[in-house]
C-alpha cells in the first residue's frame, strides 16, 4: 500500500513537472477567461471581494447586529472574521461547483490523445487560489489601515490551507468523472456548497453553539481548516499540530482516492462525450 501511494506521488509530481508550464498557461487563460471582454479585466478580483466585505458587513453586522463571541464587538473586526473564512471556503465552492462539467465542458481536450486531462482540476485549483489571493490582499490592506500590521502568525496560513487544497483537489477528480456518467450532479454540488457555507463557522463562531452541536461541526472537515486559518490570521494562535497531521492525512487520502478513481474511469470519457 506504502509503495502504491509513493508511486502515485511520484507520478502526479512527474505530472507537475513536465506539464508545468500547460498548467501555467491554462490556468492564466482560466483566470483571464473570466473577465474577457470587461473594461476593468482582472482588477474585478479586486472589486469584487471589495465589494462582498462591504455587503456582508452591513448584512451581518449592522442589519442583524451580529457579534463574534471572544471578539471586541466592533463592526470592523467581525466584517474581516467573516471575510477570513469566506475567502478560505469559496476556494473549496469554486472547485466544487466547477468539477462537474469540467469535462464535459472540454470535449476538445478528452479526445487528445496526448493531453493530459487529468490536469485539469489542477488548473481549476490555481485558478481559485488566484481569487483567494486577491481576496486576502483585500483583507490585508483592511486589517492594516484598521489594526495595523498583521502577528507573525501570518505566515502559517499556507500551511493551514494545505489540507484545504488536498482535500478540494480529490473531490474535484471524483466530481469530475461522475459529472461525465451522470448529468444530475451539477444540480447537487450547487446544494451541497450552499448547505456547508452555513454548516461551516464563518458567519458565527463555532464556539456559540452548544457542546453537541460543535462535536458535529467539527465532522465537517472545513471546519478545522478555517478556524486554523482565522487563529493564525486574526488571533495570533498557533495551529493545533495533532488536529493538523489528522486532518492532512484524511485529506491526502481523499486525494489520493480521488485521482485514483478518476484515472480508473477517465477511459470511458471519450465513449460518453
Amino acid at each position: 500500500m506504502i509503495l502504491k501511494i509513493k508511486y502515485i506521488f511520484t507520478l502526479l509530481f512527474r505530472i507537475l513537472f513536465n506539464e508545468r508550464f500547460l498548467i501555467k498557461n491554462l490556468i492564466k487563460r482560466d483566470i483571464s477567461s473570466r473577465y474577457k471582454g470587461s473594461i476593468l479585466g482582472v482588477l474585478w478580483s479586486l472589486i469584487n471581494p471589495l465589494i462582498m466585505l462591504a455587503v456582508y458587513t452591513f448584512v451581518f453586522s449592522v442589519v442583524f447586529k451580529a457579534r463574534w463571541v471572544g471578539g471586541t464587538g466592533s463592526k470592523t473586526e467581525f466584517a474581516l472574521l467573516l471575510f477570513s473564512g469566506l475567502i478560505i471556503f469559496n476556494i473549496f465552492a469554486d472547485c466544487i461547483n466547477r468539477a462537474p462539467t469540467l469535462i464535459t465542458s472540454n470535449p476538445n481536450f478528452v479526445k487528445k490523445v496526448v493531453f493530459p486531462i487529468e490536469v485539469l482540476p489542477l488548473v481549476v485549483i490555481g485558478s481559485s487560489l488566484f481569487q483567494f489571493i486577491m481576496g486576502f490582499i483585500v483583507w490585508l490592506a483592511f486589517y492594516f489601515i484598521f489594526f495595523g500590521l498583521p502577528h507573525l502568525t501570518i505566515l502559517l496560513l499556507p500551511l493551514t490551507i494545505l489540507p484545504l487544497i488536498f482535500f478540494s483537489l480529490g473531490i474535484t477528480w471524483f466530481i469530475a468523472s461522475i459529472g461525465v456518467y451522470i448529468k444530475d450532479i451539477s444540480q447537487m454540488t450547487g446544494v451541497i456548497t450552499t448547505v456547508l457555507l452555513f454548516l461551516s463557522p464563518i458567519f458565527y463562531s463555532i464556539k456559540m453553539l452548544p457542546d453537541f452541536f460543535q462535536k458535529i461541526m467539527l465532522l465537517n472537515p472545513l471546519t478545522f481548516i478555517i478556524e486554523s486559518s482565522r487563529s493564525v490570521m486574526i488571533w495570533g494562535g498557533g495551529i493545533n499540530w495533532n488536529e493538523y497531521f489528522i486532518q492532512i492525512f484524511i485529506s491526502i487520502a481523499i486525494f489520493i482516492v480521488g485521482y485514483m478513481f478518476f484515472m480508473r474511469t477517465k477511459k470511458g470519457f471519450s465513449d460518453v462525450l
